[in-house]
């Protein structure tokens, strides 16, 4: 550094303390420049960027790019900032340098990262289009194959042209049937175009199909709450890989969920047994525990789906996570077939703060089944409040307690002294319109479940729950069928919206439209309530016999259901 260098950094940093940003900038522009140094290019680009001057900070890396073509710091940065500039018609030649420039052995890599990191820009369409132009050049090459064509799918599935991005799926899945990549690609088109579940069923049913991308397709089977499609891919990733401990804890939640408590148990056992041998191998210092879990409930069905798949990767925090789930499931099993013994040893497994109030909420379930529910109601009461959302968790638990036991007036005014404190929470107001239908308030769940709506204009459950209210009721029949048709468009294939607008179809007199639904709606979910609904439609269709199988069907999964057994004693069917 000579004395002119010296002294021109002087003045700089000292215009910069003086708040001469723009000052500052050029001199320390204008030394970089003369030295051909990247330490003062990247400092010149800072002050812009700090002083949100975009231009400038453009100005200091093509700067820096004259001044040194092989530094590829200089092309990432100007590439950021034309994207924090919006200006996606100059990206074309920085990136195509970028990607040309990147040694061979990073450069798959890079191609992957490039939708996530443009999705920033705006003109979608051009942007994919110049990612496409970008990639040609790579679509042959080794190592780039595969990461071209998938790559090039995902941007133009951002720029929402999903048949450009199928035809780049099925491009990558005939360069290479047994990549991963592709297959990842045709779950994240599912959403978009259902056509392209075909391509992950045609990878999975490959041998060397990896079992990731099988758990990731049951994730999206159980959000779609396909349970039945997820328990047939998870017997056979447990077929494949019976060490593999994740895939069990999904299935035995599905099965419970399915109202098979035995092969849920038992894939339940199978899990924990896997998880407590891989620890034995390789123990980790510190107890069982799921940070942040509180607010989810851990027996539920896709929250196990999701550690299960988060648990692939053997993290001890997500093993530990699962094992805690797994007792839950298995204490609400045993407890539900009136084993209160064993439910309490699985809950006594339990050691851990933040689950606190789940063991106690399945503790007050064992009280109330022993017919002790002021006891279930302080057990839960006196669980302490540590943070603002423990104090509506409670809320929710107890009126959980109040519903199981069937205590409907308590359970809406433990609902609606949530939503006193907890304003505008779309889930407890929903949970509230449940309980005004049960005690007959129906302009109040009518009122509830409008502010739901306007509260989560694209969540499905309260038009679904208005449009069905509305069809058993006879009322408003065309609202009603308009209301689940809402609610379907918003849970595309919902096994239950699809049992709704079954049921809404026969109340206006559609047979065939109804009975077309309900048997779409069991085939995905052969839930005992719509077992109910396909097997009174098909007793006024005349067909009495497949009517009985179907009721029996549903008694066999749950004997108890309210609707199922509603509906057999009105329609006077002895089974």
């Amino acid at each position: 550094m000579d004395a002119r260098l010296l002294y021109q950094l002087l003045i700089a940093e000292m215009a910069l303390n003086a708040g001469d940003a723009a000052g500052a900038f050029e001199l320390i522009l204008d030394a970089a420049t003369r030295q051909r140094d990247d330490a003062l290019f990247k400092r010149a680009a800072d002050i812009a960027l700090r002083e949100r001057a975009g231009d400038r900070a453009l100005e200091a890396a093509r700067a820096w790019r004259n001044a040194n073509p092989d530094s590829m710091e200089a092309l990432r940065l100007q590439l950021q900032v034309l994207l924090l500039l919006n200006r996606p018609e100059a990206l074309s030649e920085p990136l195509t340098a970028l990607i040309e420039k990147t040694p061979a052995a990073d450069r798959p890599a890079l191609i992957n990262a490039l939708p996530r990191f443009m999705q920033r820009a705006s003109k979608p369409r051009l942007v994919a289009a110049m990612i496409e132009d970008a990639l040609r050049p790579y679509r042959d090459a080794d190592g780039t194959r595969i990461p071209a064509r998938v790559a090039t799918a995902r941007a133009w599935l951002e720029a929402k042209d999903i048949e450009r991005a199928m035809a780049q799926a099925r491009d990558a899945i005939q360069a290479d049937p047994s990549a991963t990549g592709p297959a990842f690609l045709a779950l994240e088109l599912m959403s978009a175009a259902p056509t392209a579940e075909q391509l992950v069923q045609d990878y999975l049913a490959r041998p060397s199909a990896d079992a990731s991308v099988r758990l990731g397709y049951v994730r999206l089977l159980t959000g779609k709450r396909r349970y039945a499609d997820a328990v047939a891919q998870l017997q056979i990733a447990t077929q494949n890989q019976p060490e593999l401990a994740p895939p069990y804890l999904s299935l035995g939640a599905l099965q419970l969920e399915l109202k098979h408590p035995q092969e849920g148990e038992a894939a339940l056992m199978r899990y924990v047994e896997l998880v407590q041998r891989q620890a034995a191998k390789a123990p980790a210092p510190g107890a069982a525990s799921a940070p942040g879990a509180a607010s989810a409930p851990s027996t539920d069905t896709e929250s196990a789906v999701e550690t299960a798949e988060d648990a692939e990767g053997d993290t001890v925090g997500t093993a530990d996570q699962g094992l805690v789930q797994a007792w839950l499931m298995l204490a609400q099993s045993t407890e539900q077939r009136g084993d209160y013994k064993a439910a309490e040893q699985w809950l006594a497994k339990i050691d851990d703060p933040q689950r606190v109030l789940e063991v106690q909420t399945r503790r007050a379930s064992i009280l109330v089944r022993q017919g002790q529910l002021g006891q279930a109601r302080e057990l839960i009461r006196s669980v302490p409040e540590r943070r603002a959302s423990d104090g509506r968790a409670k809320l929710v638990a107890e009126a959980a307690v109040l519903r199981e036991a069937q205590k409907w007036k308590e359970a809406y005014d433990v609902l609606g002294k949530a939503n006193t404190r907890f304003t505008d929470d779309a889930d407890l107001l929903y949970e509230q319109a449940m309980m005004a239908e049960k005690t007959d308030k129906l302009d109040e769940m009518e009122t509830l479940l409008k502010r739901v709506m306007s509260l989560q204009p694209k969540g499905p459950n309260a038009f679904n729950a208005l449009g069905y209210s509305l069809a058993d009721r006879r009322q408003r029949l065309p609202e009603a069928r308009s209301l689940i048709q809402q609610a379907l468009e918003l849970a595309p294939g919902d096994p239950f919206i699809t049992d709704s607008l079954g049921w809404a179809e026969f109340r206006l007199g559609n047979h065939d439209a109804a009975l077309e639904h309900l048997r779409n709606a069991y085939a995905k979910r052969p839930d005992p309530e719509i077992a109910a609904h396909l097997g009174e439609v098909l007793w006024a269709a005349g067909q009495r016999d497949e009517a009985r199988r179907i009721w029996r069907e549903g008694k066999v999964r749950d004997a108890a259901n309210d609707v199922l057994r509603e509906t057999l004693a009105r329609l006077r069917v002895d089974l």
